[in-house]
């Protein structure tokens, strides 16, 4: 079973739904982790959004990288690339792959639209990643 690490930096929206999401349509080949430079909560509308498709995160909780670092993952994905307003971490524990994805962050709008607009590009790039190491 692959492991993968997805990373933001609160750990509150973005790299809780991909942990979700994997952890839900792939669980067969893969298992993901989630975690923050700065984490905060699991954000109501990221819980709201992910219920939306059928997968409870209500129990998540945010978690700091710095719980990972003896861990060892074949992915580490930091969907906060590009983000000029905050610190997106790095893992500097043992990683196989490391991959950075640029998504946004829905949490500055606030309104559900931007998370549902996020969960679904979530969506579509985890089944990309998937389906070329599959």
């Amino acid at each position: 079973m692959k492991k993968i690490l997805f990373l933001c930096k609160e750990n509150s929206a973005r790299s809780q739904m991909a942990e979700a999401i994997v952890n839900n349509f792939y669980k067969d080949k893969f298992i993901a982790f989630s975690a923050g430079s700065k984490p905060k909560y699991v954000h109501p509308l990221a819980i709201s959004v992910m219920k939306e498709i059928g997968i409870d995160i209500s129990n998540q909780r945010s978690k700091s990288v710095v719980e990972f670092l003896g861990e060892k993952f074949d992915y580490v994905i930091t969907v906060c690339a590009g983000d000029k307003n905050g610190i997106c971490p790095v893992f500097y524990g043992d990683a196989g792959e490391t991959i950075y994805w640029e998504i946004p962050d829905p949490a500055r709008s606030n309104d559900i639209e931007s998370f549902r607009r996020v969960r679904d590009l979530l969506i579509k790039k985890i089944n990309g990643f998937i389906k070329i190491r599959d």
